[in-house]
């Protein structure tokens, strides 16, 4: 049984260590130094964890005034937090990735939070709706990721290691992030998870809000949203058999999935049954019906046309959402039922 975090001795003034994994963090990276100079002071501990780079980052952040540990081979962002969390000497760990910025208030929010609220465990951001890059794809990716965490519940089930504030008493009891994820991944919702079973709160604060860099392109977007998300996400879901309607999972979104396989099946069967292009419109509709609200935000921040770009891409975010749950689940019961294991696509993901 955990001891409830209002009765711990808290200081009045909380120290923030931020702490940042990089691998070759180039352009991205030296804006987010250039965002953290501000807090460089001794209410503010910056540790970054240079994780292998070849292209001098951890030097940069050493001439930024940054505490800097050098890794001389990669192993993860989830290691990288952790060996920072283990020198940190901050009251509350601020976990931020190296392709992101902060606002001048961001580290004042989270500290007054933590000192207003002493029995809260963790708490999480969100992206901001000005994403860096300027091409479609990491507009829709990024903004995309602002209306999801803006619409959700505050009270939170997952943690999120982009902009991810914990007490580190709270951390270094649960164990840290698990290691074996070797590649940006789901090493936080797993966390996350594990911080809920042991009966601790995590808030999502949606003021708390940072600008994410990153330049999105369709392959290394699909990789990363199937192999490093999907596929881990729904192996985490059917091990842990903990379906939250949060974030991504929500109702609307499941929905959705089975929407775009039956309008598929539908489209499918026209060949052979001219009328199921009724049932094909049909369900055209209820996917527009169902995502409404999504594409009523698109349409305010960034207009019509650039909306209707969006819709293909959001249809193809259920698809292969959908097609990975069916492969995981399928994976699952094989194992259960000692039958021959599928393999799981690339295996890059996750060390055995």
């Amino acid at each position: 049984m955990n001891q409830p975090l209002s009765e711990l001795d808290l200081p009045t003034e909380l120290v923030i260590s931020i702490v940042i994994p990089v691998f070759n963090g180039g352009e991205s990276f030296q804006r987010c130094l250039a965002s953290l100079a501000q807090f460089v002071s001794t209410a503010v501990e910056l540790i970054v964890i240079d994780d292998g780079s070849t292209d001098g980052s951890g030097k940069l952040a050493q001439q930024m005034g940054a505490q800097v540990v050098r890794v001389p081979k990669s192993g993860g962002p989830a290691r990288a937090r952790n060996l920072g969390a283990h020198i940190a000497q901050g009251d509350i760990l601020f976990f931020v990735d190296a392709d992101v910025t902060l606002k001048g208030d961001t580290v004042s929010q989270i500290a007054r939070i933590f000192r207003q609220q002493p029995g809260l465990a963790a708490l999480i951001g969100s992206y901001d709706d000005a994403p860096g890059a300027p091409n479609f794809l990491s507009q829709y990716k990024n903004l995309f990721h602002h209306y999801t965490h803006q619409t959700a519940c505050e009270e939170a089930s997952t943690f999120w290691g982009a902009c991810g504030a914990i007490r580190r008493n709270v951390f270094l009891a649960i164990g840290g992030f698990d290691e074996s994820y070797q590649k940006p991944c789901i090493e936080d919702i797993e966390l996350g998870y594990r911080l809920k079973r042991a009966g601790y709160s995590i808030r999502l604060c949606k003021d708390i809000q940072v600008k994410h860099l990153k330049c999105w392109k369709p392959l290394s977007l699909l990789r990363a949203e199937i192999f490093y998300r999907a596929l881990p996400w729904t192996e985490l879901l059917l091990s842990n058999r903990q379906f939250n309607a949060d974030l991504n999972l929500s109702h609307a979104n499941r929905i959705s999935v089975i929407l775009v396989f039956a309008l598929i099946g539908s489209l499918l069967a026209v060949g052979f049954m001219p009328w199921f292009l009724w049932v094909s419109i049909i369900i055209t509709l209820g996917l527009l019906v169902m995502n409404w609200d999504v594409y009523r935000f698109f349409c305010t921040k960034r207009g019509l046309r650039f909306t209707l770009q969006v819709i293909p891409w959001h249809w193809l975010y259920f698809f292969y959402g959908g097609a990975a749950f069916a492969y995981g689940l399928l994976r699952h019961y094989l194992n259960r039922w000692y039958l021959p294991e599928l393999p799981m696509p690339l295996g890059v993901y996750k060390s055995k």
